[in-house]
């Protein structure tokens, strides 16, 4: 079933958010691995959380990490190699075992709602080693503005084509992806957090911001919180 505000179209499966799992699997890989192999000790355990059909997750296997790759879609998971998988959402998870590292990307940390995204860094905070380190990616600043904005990509084309306030401090966005032989779109909601918003969830969560680790700030390292004495 599709979340309410989320929706999806074009040829294949679909996600509950309404990724298109054919999209995901045509995308090319970005600096993404690059980021995460900087902030990563060498062979660590890695807990990707909504790793898709396995874009980041097998360049991270190919450079000797141990991943388990979390995701809702059962289609996204049978696309995923070289790595443990588990069928969960990111919010109910409980796995009973604490990793290295805990990565949350695709900008998952801006759910439309505040209960939502702690739900999210939540599960990262009860998964996350001591000493141990959460890698967040968020959205860059001015993501929502100058649209449409085009990238192309390895055979086709992507357009963050509209973004709609639907509701305080939320808003609704439309993807579109163009390939020669297939078109898609994903709509999906999005609220935009200021620095002081994300830092207020990351402290509900049992978190702190620990630092940047991209010039352009869509990267974010957090350390779980001293236990207090």
């Amino acid at each position: 079933m599709v979340r309410e505000g989320y929706s999806g179209s074009g040829p294949g499966a679909f996600t509950p958010d309404g990724c298109a799992v054919e999209v995901y699997e045509r995308m090319p890989v970005g600096a993404e691995p690059d980021v995460i192999e900087q902030a990563a000790p060498a062979g660590a355990s890695i807990l990707e959380l909504g790793s898709g059909a396995g874009r980041v997750t097998h360049p991270l296997v190919e450079r000797g990490f141990a991943v388990t790759a979390v995701d809702e879609s059962a289609e996204m998971l049978a696309k995923v190699r070289g790595a443990r998988t588990v069928h969960s959402s990111i919010e109910d998870l409980h796995l009973g075992e604490r990793f290295d590292v805990v990565l949350l990307g695709s900008f998952l940390v801006h759910a439309p709602s505040g209960e939502q995204a702690l739900a999210l860094l939540s599960a990262c905070a009860r998964h996350v080693a001591p000493g141990g380190c959460v890698l967040l990616q968020r959205e860059g600043a001015s993501w929502h503005e100058n649209l449409p904005r085009v990238r192309h990509s390895t055979g086709g084309k992507v357009t963050v084509a509209s973004s709609t306030e639907v509701g305080p401090g939320v808003r609704s966005v439309v993807v579109e992806y163009a390939f020669p032989d297939a078109r898609w779109t994903h709509t999906f909601l999005s609220r935009p957090l200021s620095e002081a918003d994300l830092d207020e969830l990351l402290r509900s969560a049992g978190l702190t911001f620990d630092g940047y680790l991209t010039e352009d700030l869509t990267w974010v390292r957090a350390l779980p919180a001293p236990a207090a004495p």
